[in-house]
């Protein structure tokens, strides 16, 4: 489903592959994210996602214009993960509010994975 806001002018639609772009690119700017996963169900097998890719590692769903988000993640070595979680959820949650003018009302972190950074 769509978020849609109306307004004197109009409506705004928004996608949630938009969405789910933004709050990528936002969770990789985190400290401590790695990047974002990509879970092959059927091998069990857990694939480090690149830029163009980032919308596949979250999954958007909107009802009565509140967002709830699931982040795969892969999180770096060494660093914790309830802080790098935090971190990621408050950064996530202000920067999509003032983005879409929508509410978020749930975010999930599935970590898959821990890193090694160089």
């Amino acid at each position: 489903m769509k978020g849609q806001m109306n307004n004197s002018l109009g409506s705004i639609e928004i996608d949630t592959n938009v969405i789910a772009t933004y709050a990528g690119s936002v969770a990789v700017e985190c400290f401590g994210i790695v990047g974002m996963a990509s879970v092959n169900m059927k091998d069990g097998l857990v694939k480090l996602l690149g830029r163009e890719n980032l919308e596949r590692g979250i999954n958007v769903r909107v009802q009565d214009n509140r967002i709830s988000l699931d982040f795969h993640v892969i999180v770096a070595y060494g660093i914790s993960i309830s802080a790098v979680a935090n971190n990621l959820m408050e950064n996530v949650k202000y920067k999509l509010e003032a983005f879409t003018g929508m509410e978020v009302e749930k975010i999930n972190i599935f970590v898959e994975g821990v890193r090694v950074i160089d």
